[in-house]
């Protein structure tokens, strides 16, 4: 419970609200001793990202004229996230949870397998030599072709010319990578947006390093356990930033849910306090999502996501109780992908026997849900459909001046990778200095998540 001593003294940072990036940011703040306050105007943690429970609680939020059906069983057995995002099992929000021991905290499930979008079918996304070869994606020649390019891609080291075979890794572009291996169009699109996870094919003509660190990611967190690269935490995403706020709390950090923010203090053009029901929290930084501060940020887009309440698997998967689905923007005659992420009764976010999908893709047209109209016929039959249109921001400045940090708007993708990289963008902009894991680790003497004196 938050008292009124943050409100008397000289904060460093003030965050708002509890959702993801800023629950992250203030707990790594804390650790690094900085005195912390964190609010949020809603009674619950998550912000737009928040997980929905009972059920009746979601109908209600979508204005749905009707309760739920008893067929969906009890309304507190479901957990349903508005906006859910799987952690790569080796990428950045693991290693964060692990630096900062957050993951005592949660339990994580492995998802049950990753798929690709081809010509009307999906089929598993192939990452290892021996799944190249015995992927119906591809026919023999080019299944060996696309062999030779995992080889390469696995003994690749940027600090190892030899193992460069002719690719510059600073000038080489990849679409120029993908020559040098015969690669056709169908394995391009599935390499690019399947196992590297570009979300335009922007990436094609920028030099391929950071494609080859995105597949070797890849590969790498399916290498730990197998079925996918990707992890999902028990009873949804709202348990990730409710875990990042007890590390804040541990280090001094002091949480305030259902607290309004009526002014923004400024003098001189620097943030200098935060007012809240007649009181002012002086402080020297603030960081909080587009929603608090829209002058400063700017419109960038739109996101479709619809979230469909099934009681089946989705064909095709081996009745996998967990999945994703990429559709490459060429197989749909699209500017961007379309994404489809599945989670179930498995993961104690459903009743018995139900499956919750969400298809999410960035809007490009003025009919968006005929945009996922593909991604939706994968899922039939549908019990329910929650159809969510949201505005994508960003920030119209860095920061620097004003010392008013915003983060970006959720994009479509169903990982956390680009938002890992707006929380170490927002990191650098506070503290002038690039995101360091080590600054993370909880303190070598924390015992029991109180430093001793």
């Amino acid at each position: 419970m938050a008292n009124n001593c943050c409100w008397r003294r000289r904060l460093c940072c003030v965050f708002f609200p509890a959702s993801q990036p800023e629950c992250i940011l203030s707990g790594i703040m804390s650790v690094n001793g900085k005195k912390v306050l964190h609010m949020d105007r809603n009674p619950y943690y998550g912000g737009e990202s928040s997980s929905i429970t009972p059920l009746e609680e979601l109908y209600k939020r979508f204005t749905l004229p009707d309760s739920p059906p008893e067929s969906m069983g009890r309304g507190r057995d479901w957990n349903v996230d508005l906006i859910p995002k799987f952690l790569m099992a080796n990428g950045q929000l693991v290693k964060m949870l692990l630096y900062t021991e957050v993951t005592r905290y949660l339990d994580f499930k492995v998802v049950e397998g990753s798929f690709v979008y081809k010509g009307g079918k999906i089929y598993k996304v192939p990452s290892t030599e021996t799944e190249a070869l015995a992927s119906n994606l591809m026919g023999m020649f080019e299944k060996r072709r696309f062999r030779k390019f995992l080889v390469f891609v696995a003994n690749f080291d940027e600090n190892d010319p030899k193992t460069f075979e002719g690719v510059d890794p600073k000038t080489t572009t990849m679409r120029d990578v993908y020559k040098k291996f015969d690669l056709g169009q169908d394995v391009i699109d599935f390499t690019g947006h399947a196992l590297a996870l570009y979300r335009t094919d922007d990436y094609l003509d920028v030099p391929c390093l950071e494609t080859i660190n995105r597949i070797k990611l890849y590969s790498e967190s399916l290498a730990r356990y197998g079925k996918s690269p990707y992890l999902y935490p028990l009873y949804g995403l709202g348990e990730l930033p409710q875990g990042f706020a007890r590390l804040s709390a541990i280090y001094g950090g002091t949480y305030m849910l259902n607290k309004p923010v009526d002014e923004i203090v400024m003098e001189g053009g620097k943030v200098i306090g935060v007012k809240s029901e007649g009181e002012v929290a002086r402080c020297k930084q603030l960081i909080c999502d587009p929603s608090y501060i829209p002058d400063r940020v700017r419109k960038a887009g739109q996101v479709i996501r619809v979230i469909c309440i099934l009681s089946h698997p989705i064909k095709n998967t081996n009745d996998a109780n967990s999945c994703q689905i990429i559709i490459p923007q060429n197989q749909v005659n699209r500017n961007s992908d379309i994404y489809v992420c599945m989670i179930s009764y498995a993961h104690n976010v459903a009743a018995q026997g139900k499956y919750i999908a969400i298809v999410s893709t960035t809007v490009e047209t003025s009919e968006p849900e005929a945009e996922i109209e593909p991604a939706l016929e994968l899922l039939e039959p549908i019990d329910q459909k929650f159809v969510a249109i949201s505005d994508l921001y960003e920030p119209t400045d860095d920061g620097t001046d004003s010392q008013v940090f915003a983060s970006r708007s959720y994009d479509a993708t169903t990982h956390f990778e680009t938002t890992c990289n707006d929380i170490k963008d927002i990191y650098k902009r506070m503290t002038g200095s690039d995101f360091d894991f080590e600054n993370m680790k909880r303190k070598q003497n924390d015992v029991f998540g109180e430093d001793e004196q």
